[in-house]
Parts: structure tokens; sequence; C-alpha cells
């Protein structure tokens, strides 16, 4: 049996969170040390250290890293990585060589430890122009670099916490330990990563079959992290993913998990982090379709593509290059741009937001967009928002009168 593609830039997985004594011990003496208040973002990526999905990384980066990061795709030491993975604070108090605790913003659950080697400023327009291709605050890549506070602090860090995410979502959310695991154990050595944060429509399921006709299995790999304003909750995606599974893929052939990242839609940077901490979690190929991690129309619709041709064989884990596909109505199937002779006019154009859309607005989705099954599931849901909004709005007239 072939062995699975190695974890990125290390031999062995480099998960950085504490157990046993040694998470007593520290969390015990991360009650008095100065604390650091965590974004979302930076939550979900102390989280992602803590599992081993960020190998080789030890915590966060220095001005070098950052640096070497934004401009090249490196870190200092010539590790590839495309997008950094900083902390920021506005605290002036904070010093080099300081011991930190940084704490969940949400919850005030105390998650990790730092060694503050170092404590610098960025440019922040300039880290948005290299990793987003726009510094516009209409895209939420760019908010999340702008809001971000005066310093960042670089150093390695010890995680203290699983984030709530083996509680919150049970079987779903895997470690890269865990799936390394499964695959193993399922004889698997080729598998495809599908990314997303939509439900699956038939789209969506005709691309992991292609991947399915040449590697052993596939992941269909959920953000469990922040979303933005509009986008279905993990729960109720993971719902509709299961029944996809459950119907209509050979048994035995697809894994559903999660993983605790926010999105950054940062387009080809991020399609690249996605197939760089695929390989941690022991993925051979990532599917990238038409404008992989991508908002708006800040990039093209190949970019995420072209993106891996420019970094030759830093990563192991390769893309599955596929086109936009959709339902043309002269095929009588889902097709894509490569095979399909025909015009626009015969084609039902498929995608998330356009579900998204006909959905919350309670219209008629049209046939072949999607599963019957889906479709049940997804329609409860939207009819659960309205529900809630008209409750809210009697709520607030109550309380006016």
């Amino acid at each position: 049996m072939s062995e699975l593609v190695p974890p990125h830039g290390n031999k062995n997985l480099k998960p950085l969170a504490l157990e046993d004594d040694a998470l007593t011990t520290e969390l015990e003496k991360a009650k008095s040390l100065p604390k650091i208040t965590c974004s979302s973002r930076e939550f979900g990526d102390v989280i992602m250290l803590g599992i081993g999905g960020f190998t080789p990384l030890d915590g966060f980066m220095t001005k070098l890293d950052w640096q070497s990061v934004c401009g090249n795709m490196t870190t200092s030491n010539g590790t590839f990585w495309p997008i950094p993975i900083t902390l920021s604070t506005d605290d002036e108090d904070i010093k080099e060589e300081d011991e930190v605790a940084l704490v969940n913003s949400k919850t005030d659950e105390i998650i990790a430890t730092m060694f503050v080697t170092e404590k610098y400023t960025i440019d922040k327009e300039y880290e948005c122009e290299m990793v987003y291709k726009t510094t516009e605050m209409e895209h939420p890549g760019v908010v999340m670099v702008m809001e971000q506070g005066k310093y960042n602090l670089g150093g390695p860090i010890k995680v203290l916490s699983d984030g709530g995410y083996p509680e919150k979502y049970g079987d779903l959310y895997m470690t890269p330990t865990e799936t390394r695991d499964y695959f193993k154990d399922k004889g698997w050595s080729t598998i495809a990563a599908f990314q997303t944060r939509n439900p699956m429509h038939m789209s969506h399921e005709y691309l992991v079959n292609i991947a399915l006709e040449t590697c052993d299995g596939v992941m269909i790999h959920s953000t469990l992290g922040e979303l933005k304003p509009g986008d279905i909750p993990a729960e109720v995606r993971s719902e509709a993913i299961s029944t996809l599974i459950d119907n209509y893929f050979v048994e035995n052939t697809v894994l559903q998990s999660g993983y605790p990242l926010d999105m950054r839609y940062a387009g080809p940077r991020e399609a690249l982090l996605h197939a760089l901490f695929r390989q941690n979690y022991g993925c051979s190929h990532l599917i990238v379709g038409r404008d992989h991690a991508g908002i708006g129309d800040y990039y093209g619709p190949f970019d995420a593509h072209n993106i891996f041709d420019e970094i030759g064989d830093a990563l192991l884990t390769q893309p599955l290059k596929l086109d936009w596909s959709f339902w043309c109505y002269k095929c009588a199937d889902i097709t894509s741009m490569d095979i399909c002779p025909h015009s626009n006019e015969d084609r039902l154009l498929l995608s998330g937001s356009k579900l998204r859309y006909l959905l919350s607005e309670n219209l008629e989705v049209p046939e072949n967009f999607s599963r019957v099954e889906v479709l049940t599931i997804l329609r409860k849901y939207y009819a659960s928002i309205k529900e809630d909004e008209k409750v809210n709005v009697e709520l607030k007239g109550h309380s006016a009168r």
C-alpha cells in the first residue's frame, strides 16, 4: 500500500497543543499572564496551530516572516507559505521577551500562551495589495487586515484549548492526525480535498465524481469558522452534504469533515493555503474550480489555477484543475466548458450564491440545479430564518408600544 503524502515542510505533523500534566501546569501559569484578545480569524489560526494543521509553523510570524510571505510566499527560512499567519494587539505595554496569554474574544477562554520574540508594525496596505490584490474595504479579507491592532506579535505558542469544536461538531470535526488515521484504515493513498463553504449542488457533485475517477477517495472539507453574512451555517451545510453522500455517492468513497478556520476570501493565495494544509491532513490533491476562494470580481475565474503553475514543486499536494460545470439542456447532463460544445443559452449555470439567493427569496429553484433531498433541508433552514425575522419584528413592535 502506498504511503500518504507527508506533512508540509516536516517529516511529521507538528501539533502545538499541550496535553495532560503539561496542559494543567501551563493553564495555571497563564492565569497570571498579561492577556491578548484574539480576533475570530486569529482564534481559528491558534486552533489550527494546535492540531498541526499549520505544520511546520511553531507560532505567529515575525516581521521577517511576514515580509517574506507577503513578497515571496516563503517564510524567512525558505519554507513555502502563501498567507501571513499573524497576531495583532494595541497593547502598548507588551514587550519583547514577555509571556502572554491568548484569549478567545467571544468566550474569554484562555486558548494559548505565547513567548513574544518580536513586537513590530506593518504596512497593512502592502499586505492587502500582495495577498488580496486590493485595498478596497468592500473586500472582507481587507477588512480583517485593516482592523488589526497597531502592533503584530511574533513568537512560538503553546495551545491550551480545542476551541470547543469537538463538543460542538462531534465526528464532523477531525484533526489532521484523525484524517490520516482514517485514510490509512481505508487503505487510501490518493485523496482529493473538496473545499466548501456552501451546501453542495449538482455541479459540486460532478466535480467530486471526476476526482473519484482517479483518486481512492474524496474528503469534503467544510470550513467551521466564521463566514460572511448570508452564508449558510455549518450545521445546516453539514446535514445537506450528509444526505448527498448517503444518497448519491458510492459507499466508502467520500468522507465529510470540517476544519476550524475563517475564510479569508484571498482567491489564488488562499487556494495555495488550502492545498498546503490539506497536505497536512493527508490529501494528495485539492479540487480547484472556478474562482476558488474568491469573492466579487476581485480575481479572474482561473487565477487560482494559474498560481499553482507559478510555484513549481513548492507543494506536494497537487491541484485538480476543473472548469466551470453546469447543466446543459442539449447534452442533457452536467458537463463543463472543456467538453460541452453548446452555447450559454443552452446552459443552466450553477453557483452557491445563486442558490442562496433563490432560496432566501423563496423563488423556484430550476430543475437539475440541486438534489431534492438537499433542497428540502435548505428550504427548512430559510423558512426558520423568515420565522425568526417575523418574531423579531413582532417583538420590536411590542416593545415600541
